[in-house]
C-alpha cells in the first residue's frame, strides 16, 4: 500500500522526500501517495522537505496540492523554518505560493522570518524577504 505507515506513522513518501530522492518521489506520487498524512509529531512530506531544503521535492508536492499544510500554518511555521535555516530557494517558492505572509510572527517568541534570518547571518534570504515587503 502506498501510504503504509510505519510505527511513528511515516509513510513511503516521507522517506523519499528525506532522502531528497526525486525519482522515488515522483513515482510514489503518480501511484496516489497522499501528501497530506501526517506522522505521530505532526510533519508531513512537505515538512520535511523544507526542514531539508529538498527544492525540487518542494516544487512537485506544491504543485500536487498548494494547500496541503494550510493548517500547520505556512507562514508561521515552514516559511520561518526555511527562513532560520538560510534555504533561499524553499523561501521563493513559498512566497511564490501566495500563501504566506512574510511578516507574521511565530507562536513561541512572536518573531518573524525576517528576524529569524538576520540572528542566523542568513544574507540572501534576508535580502529576499526585505524585497518581498
Amino acid at each position: 500500500k502506498v501510504d503504509s505507515m510505519d510505527r511513528d506513522g511515516r509513510t513511503p513518501l516521507s522517506y523519499a522526500v528525506w532522502d531528497g530522492n526525486v525519482a522515488v518521489v515522483k513515482l510514489l506520487l503518480k501511484a496516489g501517495a497522499r501528501v497530506d498524512l501526517k506522522d505521530q509529531i505532526g510533519g508531513t512530506p512537505l515538512t520535511y522537505a523544507v526542514a531539508y531544503g529538498r527544492e525540487e521535492v518542494i516544487k512537485l508536492l506544491l504543485k500536487r496540492d498548494h494547500r496541503v499544510d494550510l493548517e500547520q500554518n505556512l507562514s508561521k511555521t515552514l516559511l520561518l523554518s526555511a527562513a532560520r535555516k538560510g534555504h533561499e530557494a524553499v523561501v521563493r517558492l513559498l512566497l511564490e505560493t501566495g500563501e504566506v505572509d512574510a511578516d507574521l510572527k511565530n507562536y513561541d517568541d512572536q518573531r518573524t522570518p525576517l528576524s529569524h534570518a538576520s540572528e542566523n547571518g542568513n544574507e540572501a534570504v534576508v535580502k529576499l524577504l526585505l524585497e518581498t515587503g
